[in-house]
């Protein structure tokens, strides 16, 4: 019996010695799990930067008045003094596409804000208060989300007649309930914490209750919910003002340009193609940047 413990401890540090030597993991290394990812984020967030920063310097950029003719009609991009050509008249489409894309920037940007504003009271109302408020709030919420949202959004601008404000109202209508009912769902969940109930007990009255309480735990998911939905509001309001219910010409907006030269398309296909891909780069950039936002936040949870 001693001579095979004693073979056991021999073999144990050859096959020990035989195994071959792992690979050293290099922890600093970009391509450790985790970091690209993360500075993948924050490329995406900086993007979203950049454009927001570009549309609110987008009339000091534009080297054109948008609406008025500066060059030869039709001009191709790369044109000498037209980055991006011309349009079927000589506006400069560069100047144009710039003023569009500020537009409907700040027209997505106010309704989110608007959407999570009036959503965020609702929601929360509901939440805390409870009962037949609660019912009844939810119930309005309800009604809204059954509806088709972008033909109510349609029927609402063409009764309200062309224009920015009643294109923002008719989005505004349709929007609010999706941040109504997450933020009721979060509040709930937040109301049923025990520290929650340890503040109702201690005297704490609803609204120091919100105040102290619910806000900041509803702020972050309301932050990436509205960083997500932008690039939703873009195509939205640039559907609406592709179906002639945004600015009246000659205002430069994206979704009409492109509608008013669509039949341009097989002879100076740039006039149409620009505007639209611009608003494709903006929905694509606000989505993948709302997306790198909602994981860096969850991250720091």
């Amino acid at each position: 019996m001693t001579d095979t413990l004693a073979a056991e401890v021999t073999a144990a540090p050859l096959e020990k010695a035989r195994r071959p030597a792992r690979r050293p993991v290099n922890k600093r290394g970009w391509l450790r799990k985790g970091t690209l990812a993360v500075a993948t984020d924050w490329v995406l967030i900086i993007a979203l930067v950049a454009v927001t920063i570009l549309a609110i310097a987008a009339p000091t950029l534009a080297p054109y008045d948008p609406v008025q003719p500066v060059g030869v009609p039709r001009l191709p991009p790369l044109s000498d003094g037209h980055l991006l050509g011309t349009d079927s008249i000589g506006r400069d489409t560069l100047s144009r596409v710039l003023i569009g894309m500020q537009t409907s920037w700040k027209l997505s940007i106010l309704v989110t804000v608007l959407g999570l504003i009036i959503g965020a009271i609702v929601g929360v109302i509901a939440a805390v208060c409870g009962g037949w408020i609660d019912t009844v709030l939810m119930r309005i919420t309800e009604v809204f989300l059954a509806l088709p949202s972008m033909i109510v959004a349609v029927a609402v601008a063409a009764a309200l007649g062309p224009g920015l404000t009643n294109t923002v109202i008719a989005v505004l209508i349709v929007w609010w309930p999706y941040y109504a009912r997450i933020i009721r769902s979060e509040t709930k969940a937040i109301v049923s914490r025990p520290h929650i109930e340890a503040a109702r007990m201690a005297g704490v009255n609803g609204f120091g209750i919100v105040w102290r309480h619910v806000l900041p735990g509803v702020i972050p998911t309301a932050i990436v919910t509205a960083s997500l939905d932008i690039g939703n509001v873009v195509m939205t309001l640039a559907a609406l003002s592709f179906l002639g219910l945004g600015q009246p010409a000659p205002a430069p907006e994206l979704g009409a340009d492109t509608s008013r030269s669509l039949v341009e398309l097989l002879d100076a296909w740039w006039i149409p193609l620009i505007p639209g891909l611009v608003v494709m780069g903006l929905g694509l950039v606000s989505n993948l940047a709302g997306d790198a936002l909602r994981n860096r936040i969850a991250g720091r949870r």
